[in-house]
């Protein structure tokens, strides 16, 4: 994206972060590019509802791994279920997604794609001047969501290719005992898998001929596209 855009100032931005450091972090690299800007925080999703029902900012810079209260452990879930909310509530928001959890918003896909206000994904291992940037292109009103891989569209959005992978990789069932859980045929359960690694792009075929075990690429492989922890 053609990063020499007008320069926007906004008025006010909320910073939601569970983490004090990279909150700080976060607020001074804001800071050196808009001294003058109103900068609130939020540590816990109760937080930041309480800030933008306040005072609606021009733009968020938020993370994922958060916590829903003062009481509560943070989680990936939780800060999906928040954006997952957030988006349709105030669709002309403008959303920078700033974590190192960037792969989970495939989660969101079909949310993100119709939100109206900017929405920019942004990694925590990027350079200051690159966070400014894409904190810029969210101003404006873009969209920048390339750092996300998608495998598939389908395999984002059909809930039992996603309870396959949990089961047998989260909680160690082997297919019988899947079968049994969600009440399907041993044989639909063969057919899930053969959609999962199509999707993923293996070769099912090549892997044996390699001497590999296709299960375990398998898991591999949706732990890297975000699928699963």
């Amino acid at each position: 994206m053609h990063q020499n855009l007008q320069e926007k100032t906004p008025e006010n931005i909320l910073v939601i972060d569970n983490h004090e450091i990279h909150q700080s972090g976060t607020i001074k690299v804001l800071n050196s590019q808009y001294p003058s800007v109103k900068i609130t925080t939020a540590q816990t999703v109760e937080n930041a509802w309480r800030e933008i029902a306040c005072c609606l900012p021009d733009i968020i810079i938020t993370d994922i791994y958060l916590p829903r209260d003062g009481l509560g452990n943070a989680a990936v879930e939780t800060g999906l279920e928040f954006l997952k909310q957030l988006m349709p509530r105030y669709p002309q928001l403008n959303i920078v997604f700033y974590s190192l959890h960037i792969q989970k918003l495939i989660y969101l896909k079909s949310e993100i794609d119709a939100h109206q206000g900017g929405f920019i994904v942004t990694h925590k291992n990027l350079h200051a001047q690159e966070v400014l940037h894409r904190v810029n292109w969210a101003l404006q009103g873009l969209k920048y969501t390339k750092d996300i891989y998608y495998p598939d569209t389908d395999l984002t959005i059909k809930p039992e290719l996603l309870q396959l992978l949990n089961l047998a990789f989260q909680e160690g069932l082997q297919d019988k005992a899947i079968a049994q859980h969600i009440c399907v045929s041993e044989r639909m359960v063969r057919h899930y898998w053969d959609q999962v690694q199509s999707a993923l792009g293996i070769d099912c075929a090549e892997l044996k001929n390699q001497g590999k075990n296709i299960r375990i690429v398998t898991q591999i492989r949706a732990r890297e596209v975000g699928l699963i922890d």
